[in-house]
C-alpha cells in the first residue's frame, strides 16, 4: 500500500462511458501512475477472483527493478482489499 496519495490514481475497472462503466467507487481501483498505465493499455489486468496477471511481453522484458519488482512481481498475486469493504470494487 502507498501512503503517498499524489502517487495514487483512480482506475476506472470499466470505461466510464454512458454504455459502460460509470464514474463511482464500486467500479473503480486505487493504483499507482504506473500500474494505472499498465492497466489502462492492456498490460496488466485483474481476473474475478482479484488475481493480477501480467502480460507476456512484459513478463519477459528484461529491464531494472522496477520492472522487476513493481510489475513482474505482482503476477499472479492478489490485489489489496480497502479497509472498508464500501469502498472495494464490485464483483460483477
Amino acid at each position: 500500500m502507498i501512503d503517498f496519495r499524489g502517487l495514487l490514481d483512480a482506475a476506472h475497472i470499466i470505461e466510464d462511458s454512458p454504455l459502460y462503466g460509470q464514474p463511482v467507487i464500486e467500479n473503480g481501483l486505487a493504483m499507482c501512475k504506473i500500474h494505472h498505465a499498465a492497466y489502462d493499455g492492456a498490460m496488466l489486468g485483474i481476473d474475478p477472483d482479484g488475481i493480477v496477471h501480467v502480460g507476456r511481453d512484459l513478463l519477459q522484458a528484461k529491464d531494472g527493478p522496477m520492472l522487476h519488482h513493481g510489475l513482474q512481481g505482482f503476477h499472479r498475486e492478489p490485489v489489496g482489499r480497502p479497509n472498508n469493504p464500501h469502498h472495494a470494487p464490485a464483483p460483477e
